[in-house]
């Protein structure tokens, strides 16, 4: 187990650059001890003072990942002075360039052109106006040759430090972009599988709470009709089961397929089944010529029919219900309706069932109105789009 301060100390060693800047150090002085022999009657020689600058950028370099601005302007600085002393052209600009093109990637555009721009600034007035003061004695203005190559790398640094803070922004906005949808699938897969527990549920216990009350009613009156009531518990809590054993499959082992289909409307004649168990009648109708819908949108058809009726079973005095399919060019209906009346003993509008069948048909482009109607029954009435352009052959 690692302490805080543990922790803390491995991330702040992750953050220091440690083996790159020991290779700038190491090339610089290397780098500088060939450069000195070549320009040997031009420049200053390598003293202690040239190697402690040489080791000095390095050093800053350690700086740049937590506190770009300033490593890009403590080199700047380390080799304006180095320059400035007569030491040496060449390997000393290396920090320079790590430290500006790490400011840049992090964001610091202005800091780092502004860096370069006072080193540059300061080369040439070391070169151009101030030589006859700094060493070496009796050196004279220094070649615009120099001059000019220092302003064209700085150019080609800001340029590539620009292009790759560009690039790196797009991977963290893509980055960003795959986590959110990752949450959003996440949150509709915890959604969706809520609402498959609540249908499931919901409609079985309102069957079971039926016929309990049913089979205590007749207990002692007529046991036959009870056995008939426990029967029809035992068959009801048997199928809430195995459908929440297959939501809670999914759940588990969200990357497999479930072993049982989906139910569908396919199934409207058990569902219809299970509600004449609870003492309601219901009656079919369809209308139009029968298509195969996705499994997705076959299962919120099912699930709203199944709701619908569970409301009635629960919140209506009507012991008989209507459901109406309608299949249109490119829209599916479902009506379901009873004639009431509410027994008020539940609510009728606010719960979530309803809030349930309308995000299912949403998800789909549909849409579902439910509410009273003139004469006391209540209606619930959904629409879900039918994918338009695709050929499907009918029903067998």
């Amino acid at each position: 187990m690692h302490r805080p301060g543990q922790q803390g100390h491995g991330l702040w060693a992750r953050r220091i650059p440690w083996a790159s800047s020991f290779a700038v150090l190491v090339f610089q002085q290397v780098g500088s001890t060939f450069a000195a022999d070549n320009q040997r009657a031009e420049t200053v020689g390598l003293d202690g003072a040239a190697r402690a600058l040489l080791v000095l950028g390095p050093l800053f370099l350690l700086l740049r990942h937590r506190f770009p601005r300033t490593a890009v302007f403590g080199t700047s600085a380390v080799t304006l002075a180095y320059l400035a002393a007569g030491y040496p052209y060449g390997p000393v600009l290396v920090s320079v360039v790590v430290a500006g093109f790490a400011a840049l990637v992090a964001g610091q555009r202005y800091a780092t052109w502004g860096a370069l721009g006072a080193l540059w600034v300061g080369q040439l007035l070391a070169a151009h106006t101030f030589y006859g003061w700094l060493p070496p004695e009796g050196d004279g203005p220094g070649p615009w040759g120099t001059d000019l190559f220092m302003a064209v790398w700085m150019i080609a640094l800001c340029t590539a430090g620009d292009l790759a803070r560009v690039r790196r922004a797009e991977r963290e906005r893509r980055v960003r972009e795959e986590e959110e949808a990752a949450r959003r699938r996440a949150d509709e897969e915890r959604l969706r599988i809520a609402r498959e527990l609540h249908d499931v549920l919901a409609h079985s216990i309102s069957v079971i709470n039926v016929q309990a009350g049913v089979g205590l009613a007749l207990l002692d009156s007529d046991p036959a009709q009870a056995r008939t009531a426990l029967t029809t518990i035992k068959s009801a809590s048997k199928e809430a089961l195995g459908e929440v054993r297959q939501v809670l499959a999914t759940l588990r082992a969200p990357g497999d397929a479930p072993r049982a289909p989906a139910p569908g409307l396919d199934r409207l004649g058990e569902l219809a089944e299970q509600a004449a168990s609870a003492g309601l009648q219901v009656t079919t109708e369809t209308e139009g010529t029968p298509v195969p819908l996705p499994p997705g949108a076959d299962l919120a058809a099912f699930r709203v029919v199944q709701e619908a009726l569970t409301n009635v079973v629960r919140h209506s005095g009507s012991r008989t219900a209507e459901v109406r399919i309608r299949y249109g060019t490119e829209v599916l209906e479902l009506v379901v309706e009873d004639e009431g009346p509410a027994t008020g003993t539940g609510p009728t509008g606010g719960g979530n069932g309803l809030v349930g069948m309308r995000e299912r048909a949403a998800a789909f482009g549909g849409t579902v109105e439910a509410g009273r109607r003139p004469d006391g029954g209540f209606r619930v009435h959904a629409t879900i789009p039918l994918r338009s352009g695709e050929k499907r052959p009918p029903l067998q």
